[in-house]
């Protein structure tokens, strides 16, 4: 455990102020603030947050692409022991609204204008009870910082001295089986400890330039992005979209020396015809979500001149994090595997009955440690499913270990698709297409996409006499639920095939 102690993420912010002080913490367009800078900002933001009436435990939601305000305004709720509740920037607002409800928050941190996207708007009309106020980078946030008097940041200042590291921090939802997105909550300690190891173990270290083009409200650019740089005394840059022509020019600029992210980052970048030349003060690259080709990892150290590449795996229950590979690692290892546990964390793959397979055999993977979430929000029984008495986190992916204990995670339990480094879970999405008044039953199915990895393919069956075609059913997907989750193939048939319980039989879809 190398926290010194720290063990929430404002104590983390002041310890960076207090280590590094003049030295540059984030860079977003114009804007460059110092750690002591991001400090006072942090500060103030809290204290506009005490001022609105907001306490320990009150939920705060941030809704807005990667950018410095996203940033404060997370850690200035989590000053005041509030916990944030990232939202997925590609969800449509009835998406949104069932996490804004489930979780009751109080106030919403969004942008008017991302990619043409009115995100407040999106909520116009919609039943928010418990949502007071909705406050917008691009708009209204510097008159909210500014009402708040010494008093309140003085009582903000109060209430982050009392704040400890088992005090929650974050509840991030995931969708999975069932269909309805969970909340899974995390606590300060969790988080602080978990990413310590993960900038150990990869080599971040102060004055690195890390690009974060992993999304804050995923764990990747959030954990393993923002809060590691400031555990580290790294310069954090946000990128708002994946804008690969953009990248190069930045990396090259700025003299990026860190750059995680799903393997399609670094295959654009080399379709694009991006050079060691053209950057060459790249060193360190992350990746996991997806499976990478061997290949890859040397393409990417020999024609993109990256010293060191990693992988790692983890889920949002397991705070984002389980295993990574280390540096000195053969680039197969790299390839093939996710890495090892971290220190404190166990991992085994068991069989049907729950017990340890052998080395080199498939099972489901069991993790356990301290990264394990605290649960799943306000939901007892789904808690109970996914953690046992054991205190063992039951992942529903499948994988073997090796006599190292190197994992390589071969399937997935549940049914889910990676498509562009997002999680795909087939119940949620078929739920959302089965309200289209024409279609009868779906199903859906993850098949392989160069670029995206995996893209979604939906079978659809038509209700009697109604008339629907592909084109326009992926058109009405599109204003229903967010980019990454829309089908991009559909395949109309007559019936599913089903099994004798009357469950869909994905395998005979697959083998189509």
């Amino acid at each position: 455990m190398h926290t010194d102690g720290i063990d929430t993420l404002p104590a983390a912010l002041a310890a960076a102020a207090a280590r590094f002080g003049d030295a540059c913490a984030v860079v977003d367009g114009e804007q460059r603030l110092s750690f002591l800078a991001l400090e006072e900002a942090v500060r103030a933001a809290a204290g506009a947050l005490a001022r609105h009436g907001i306490a320990k435990g009150d939920r705060i939601a941030l809704w807005a692409p990667n950018r410095l305000e996203w940033i404060i305004a997370c850690l200035a709720a989590q000053c005041l022991g509030a916990i944030a509740v990232p939202l997925n920037t590609r969800l449509k607002g009835t998406e949104a609204q069932f996490i804004l409800n489930k979780t009751r928050a109080r106030l919403l941190f969004t942008v008017r204008g991302f990619l043409g996207i009115d995100y407040p708007a999106l909520l116009d009309g919609l039943n928010l009870p418990h949502l007071e106020r909705i406050v917008t980078f691009d708009g209204d946030w510097a008159a909210f910082v500014a009402s708040a008097t010494p008093a309140d940041i003085a009582l903000a200042t109060e209430r982050r001295a009392a704040l400890t590291g088992n005090d929650a921090a974050d509840i991030i939802f995931t969708s999975g089986t069932t269909g309805l997105p969970k909340g899974v909550l995390c606590d300060h300690e969790q988080n602080v400890r978990a990413f310590t190891i993960w900038a150990d173990t990869v080599g971040l270290r102060a004055g690195d330039r890390y690009l974060i083009v992993n999304p804050f409200f995923h764990t990747f650019g959030y954990k393993a992005g923002w809060l590691a740089c400031l555990i580290k005394g790294a310069t954090i840059y946000p990128m708002a979209t994946l804008d690969v022509p953009a990248m190069a020019g930045l990396i090259a600029r700025e003299q990026i020396t860190v750059l995680p992210g799903p393997p399609t980052i670094y295959q654009t970048l080399l379709q694009q015809g991006v050079t060691a030349n053209d950057i060459p003060s790249l060193r360190l690259a992350v990746t996991g979500a997806a499976a990478i080709a061997p290949a890859l990892i040397e393409r990417m150290h020999d024609e993109l001149g990256i010293d060191v590449i990693l992988s790692a795996y983890g889920l949002t229950e397991s705070t984002g994090l389980v295993t990574a590979t280390r540096p000195g690692d053969p680039p197969v290892r790299i390839a093939t595997t996710s890495g090892k546990a971290i220190p404190g964390v166990e991992v085994i793959c068991v069989d049907g009955n729950g017990q340890p397979v052998g080395v080199g055999a498939e099972g489901e993977i069991w993790v356990r440690g301290f990264n394990v979430m605290r649960g799943y929000f306000e939901d007892p029984a789904a808690t109970a499913e996914a953690i046992d008495a054991n205190g063992w986190l039951h992942t529903g992916d499948v994988g073997r270990l090796d006599a190292d204990g190197y994992l390589q995670i071969t399937d997935r339990l549940k049914d889910m698709y990676i498509s562009g480094g997002f999680n795909c879970y087939p119940a949620e999405i078929e739920r959302l297409m089965a309200v289209h008044p024409a279609v009868a039953q779906v199903a859906i199915i993850g098949v392989p996409c160069e670029r995206m990895g995996e893209v979604g393919k939906a079978f659809v069956v038509r209700r009697p006499g109604m008339q629907l075609d592909a084109d326009t059913l992926i058109t009405w997907c599109r204003a229903q639920m967010a980019n990454y989750k829309v089908p991009r193939h559909i395949a109309f048939m007559d019936s599913l095939p089903l099994n004798a319980a009357g469950k869909v039989q994905k395998f005979s879809l697959k083998d189509r």
